[in-house]
């Protein structure tokens, strides 16, 4: 493992800074050590102790602990749906876990006779496999793309949920739609009386596919995949209106709020993210990558590359963690991904 000293308040990555806003600093990587191999299409990472628990898309939470990993099944009430970037995503353990044994999943499943959907439920465990024991909120508008999908629990002890606009953009300026959202709901399910806009989960809108939620104090941000390029990561507030599809990237319009990083013609593609040190750590698929917004300096710049897509980052303590994606058939997989790799910070 690279040895590398933090000093003046500077990351651990950090060599060189320039002060264009959005401007890209030199990188010096850190060696990244596996933790776990051989996971399959991995979508959320979360942790409790020592011991790590990812979702599978494919319909599993993998159990590391000790060393050792363990393909926990999980039994949903609906089949998973086959769609592209569709199946099993969002996870996240309860509070109190692993005494309350509860944990939190976003799942797109198919309906014969009415379509496709997404829903949020509770998972129980038993310690070797779950069991899909409530239903928090069904029939999330689906589609071949755009689910969204990514849980957090806030400092406000609130859930937190990412909704794609299901290729249909116009349903995220629309606030009786669910759809090219963020969401917020207490944890059994009802709708916050505190929410912003009365009786329903809407937090902020005009989102296309927002994947990744991170606090900094609480201040909360947001990743979102742009169309094609012009990816954006947000400064989310209740009630804001983000946009899409009316502007995207550097556009402006009364009443919508720009993005305080974007890629413009370039295409990241970012998921999961995390903070450390005022800065985000972003998981980046088409851009393979975690990559580093300095919020002070305006900054982004990509702190780990060369192990292909990258799907969900988490930070605990002295290690940033990660998870590619080369399994999700669009990625390059080598015969042990994928991954979980640990940096010392």
């Amino acid at each position: 493992m690279m040895a590398v000293l933090l000093v003046s308040g500077c990351s651990f990555f950090e060599k060189k800074q320039k002060s264009e806003p959005n401007s890209e600093a030199v990188v010096i990587q850190p060696e990244a050590e596996v933790v776990a191999e051989n996971l399959s299409v991995p979508w959320s990472i979360d942790r409790v102790n020592q011991t790590f628990y990812i979702s599978e898309r494919t319909g599993s939470i993998v159990k590391i602990a000790n060393g050792k990993m363990e393909r926990q099944p999980v039994h949903l009430k609906k089949p998973l749906a086959q769609a592209a970037e569709a199946g099993l995503l969002g996870f996240v353990l309860a509070p109190g876990f692993p005494n309350t044994q509860k944990a939190y999943a976003y799942y797109t499943y198919g309906d014969e006779d009415h379509g496709q959907f997404n829903r949020i439920v509770v998972l129980e465990t038993d310690g070797s496999e779950w069991t899909e024991a409530a239903i928090l909120l069904d029939r999330i508008p689906s589609a071949a793309y755009h689910h969204g999908g990514r849980l957090k629990i806030g400092p406000d002890g609130k859930l937190y949920i990412t909704t794609g606009d299901a290729t249909d953009p116009d349903l995220a300026q629309n606030l009786r739609s669910i759809n090219g959202k963020i969401l917020r709901m207490n944890l059994d399910g009802t709708i916050p009386a505190d929410n912003p806009f009365p009786n329903t989960y809407v937090y902020s809108y005009g989102h296309r596919n927002p994947q990744g939620l991170v606090w900094i104090g609480n201040k909360l941000y947001s990743s979102e995949h742009g169309q094609s390029a012009h990816d954006e990561i947000n400064r989310i507030t209740p009630r804001a209106n983000y946009g899409w599809p009316v502007i995207q990237g550097k556009a402006q319009k009364m009443g919508m709020i720009t993005p305080i990083f974007q890629s413009g013609n370039k295409t990241w593609a970012p998921s999961g993210m995390t903070a450390y040190n005022g800065k985000l750590y972003v998981a980046a698929l088409r851009g393979n990558a975690v990559l580093q917004f300095d919020l002070e300096r305006k900054q982004m710049k990509p702190v780990i590359t060369g192990l292909g897509r990258i799907r969900d980052v988490y930070i605990d303590g002295e290690y940033m963690y990660f998870v590619s994606n080369n399994t999700d058939g669009r990625g390059t997989p080598d015969e042990t991904d994928d991954k979980l790799y640990r940096v010392r910070l």
